[in-house]
């Protein structure tokens, strides 16, 4: 007879793509791991893992009986979460997928204040601009900005922003500020990347989409260092609002034609389709939610913030 441990364990290891990884999580060393995986497979009768020094790869046979398995295990796991959740405080280990620059938008300061307030939850980031298979890879929550592709998943809109055009104080006392959007043209201004498309900036204005050509003297490939090259007054940029919403409360940052935008998106909060998620999980929703919408509410720039009900991503 297969023993559910067992299963349990070799779940675990293809999550975590390794015996240390999985043993970090389950508080056991990697040879009793390794043993019980190969009782498994003894069990079974079929080869589930390739083994070699660098990396594990899962069999045919592997792949199909962790598709069969995993579900059926996690649904054990929150069955009994969810029974002793309303007996005590969030706590476990979460782990959370996020974009690679999370936390230059997210002040650490609220993650330690987080981690005060819950102190039996323990986190795992994974910060990557990759969509990952929540499921696949055991993540209990994503946080993704943008358009979202069709899912499986459930998705809630923690707020909404859009790109504006943001020079500094000290730009505008030397250079003056635009007065229309083809005056642009005539400044200093900083792209993400020197190319035709990049130059070209469309946006969305009081009668619609207008393009203008602007020449940049600076291109930066990331968000943040195009922030710090406005910040230090090397021209204008079009950057997300949310990204400089501590910038422009401090005012080291100024909307300027505020009445043209670009790329109005959302920041949501993926997880999977559970009946129920754990009191962590939604404490951590919740406390992010809460960070945004105080974040929105002081930037000013035109973001606006709402905190609906969760819905299926569609």
């Amino acid at each position: 007879m297969l023993d559910l441990n067992d299963i349990s364990v070799f779940v675990e290891v293809v999550r975590a793509g390794s015996f240390a990884a999985a043993g970090r999580r389950l508080g056991m060393p990697s040879n009793t791991i390794s043993r019980r995986l190969q009782l498994l497979e003894e069990s079974l009768g079929v080869r589930l893992l390739q083994r070699s020094t660098r990396q594990l790869n899962m069999t045919a046979a592997g792949r199909e009986f962790f598709e069969r398995c995993a579900p059926g295990i996690e649904d054990i796991q929150h069955a009994g979460a969810s029974l002793s959740d309303g007996n005590r405080e969030p706590g476990g280990i979460l782990r959370v997928a996020a974009p690679a620059d999370f936390f230059d938008n997210f002040a650490m300061e609220w993650m330690a204040e987080f981690m005060q307030r819950y102190p039996r939850v323990q986190l795992e980031f994974l910060l990557s601009d990759d969509r990952v298979d929540l499921i696949a890879e055991g993540i209990d929550l994503a946080f993704r900005a943008g358009q979202l592709p069709d899912s499986s998943l459930v998705a809630r809109k923690l707020g909404a922003s859009h790109r504006g055009l943001l020079a500094s104080p000290s730009y505008l006392a030397r250079r003056g500020a635009p007065e229309s959007l083809e005056e642009l043209a005539r400044h200093d201004c900083l792209a993400a990347s020197n190319t035709p498309q990049a130059a070209l900036w469309k946006l969305e204005g009081p009668n619609g989409a207008e393009s203008i050509r602007v020449a940049p003297r600076l291109c930066i490939n990331t968000a943040q260092g195009l922030l710090r090259a406005a910040r230090a007054g090397l021209g204008i940029a079009l950057l997300p609002v949310m990204v400089a919403a501590e910038d422009l409360r401090r005012g080291t940052l100024v909307s300027i034609l505020p009445q043209y935008q670009r790329d109005i998106s959302g920041m949501y909060a993926v997880y999977p389709n559970r009946r129920q998620l754990s009191l962590a999980v939604s404490a951590l929703i919740e406390f992010v939610a809460e960070k945004v919408k105080h974040g929105a509410c002081n930037a000013g720039g035109g973001m606006e913030f709402a905190v609906p009900e969760a819905q299926a991503v569609a």
